[in-house]
């Protein structure tokens, strides 16, 4: 990376109302996000094969960090260790807790090139990791090692995108918090590339039909065990939708597709199956933030009382809580 670049990524990464809510429009930035998704199938299969099984397949996503994307602390051969995409410094952050550090450079290349760099560091740290190394929930793809396409990465373009993350991130935590009952963490999923939060009405619900591309059936089953709602955010891809947040409920009640929902950009995607809303739209709105939370929320309300769910036990409102955490949490207050 030239000085010229690097000190304009620090320019662009210093903070302020300039930096919120960032455009990502440019069909050519999605060639990056392709590029960071494939990377970040790698660490994920890492994470899978390192960390217990959780619900809901909950032990594999990767986490918004004020770096990056970060796995939390994972364990191999009686050894504590992370792995931080820093979408800062542009550099695949590896640190133990003994101290010892790695990294592996954020540049144009191939999958191939990549995963043997990571494997190489790891192994550097006495860390000798076994995977699947097929990609998941993607058609026909090509395992780690054998995948020699030349692949770009702009960094500007991924900073982009982890400064869009930051602030949906900070919307879905309030989002999370305002419910009572089972809910996900706020967590970004390698597999379809995307970050989510999900809510449970308790109930069972009837077995998940599977289909999902390189996933096995069972996996889709255990994570839709029980009913949900779930909304998310996709940045998109070069071929295909501009970045988008998407709102679904399983099992689908009768008569959620046909829901009012907000802000009017909001509408049914038949070929989706759910609720989606441009990140265009959002990002010019006046109040970005409260657009979204509408988005949110008016999906959420669809789903549950179109299902019946509990409502009144499963949800918190301003009253229970005092008036600065009230604020906070459902005014979108000063933090």
């Amino acid at each position: 990376m030239t000085d010229e670049t690097s000190t304009s990524l620090r320019r662009s990464s210093a903070g302020g109302a300039q930096a919120r809510w960032p455009d990502l429009s440019e069909r050519s930035d999605r060639e990056t996000f392709a590029t960071l998704h494939l990377w970040t199938q790698i660490v994920g299969k890492i994470r899978l094969e390192t960390t217990p099984w959780t619900n809901h397949s909950w032990h594999v996503p990767l986490y918004v960090s004020p770096r990056g994307l970060e796995t939390s602390t994972l364990w191999l051969d009686g050894v504590a260790f992370e792995m931080v995409f820093d979408l800062r410094s542009h550099a695949l952050m590896i640190e133990t807790s003994d101290g010892d550090r790695r990294s592996v450079p954020l540049a144009p290349g191939s999958v191939a090139d990549f995963y043997a760099a990571v494997l190489a560091e790891l192994r550097g740290l006495g860390l000798k990791p076994r995977i699947d190394t097929r990609p998941s929930e993607i058609e026909g793809g090509i395992r780690f090692e054998r995948d020699a396409r030349q692949r770009p990465y702009d960094p500007h373009a991924a900073q982009r995108l982890w400064r869009a993350l930051l602030d949906i991130d900070r919307v879905f935590h309030r989002f999370r918090a305002a419910f009572l009952g089972k809910s996900s963490p706020v967590h970004f999923f390698w597999g379809s590339f995307d970050l989510a939060v999900t809510r449970f009405s308790g109930r069972t619900a009837p077995p998940h039909p599977g289909g999902v591309p390189a996933l096995p059936d069972w996996v889709a089953r255990e994570a839709y065990s029980h009913e949900v709602s779930s909304a998310g955010f996709w940045p998109g891809d070069p071929d295909g939708e501009a970045p988008l947040f998407y709102s679904y409920a399983y099992p689908q009640p009768d008569g959620f597709v046909d829901a009012v929902v907000q802000p009017s950009a909001a509408r049914w995607s038949d070929a989706l199956g759910e609720f989606v809303l441009p990140y265009a739209d959002v990002r010019n709105a006046d109040d970005p933030e409260a657009a979204l939370w509408m988005f949110l929320t008016s999906t959420y309300e669809a789903a549950a009382d179109r299902a019946a769910w509990d409502r009144a036990a499963l949800e918190r409102s301003p009253e229970d809580l005092p008036p600065p955490i009230a604020r906070r949490l459902f005014e979108g207050g000063a933090d």
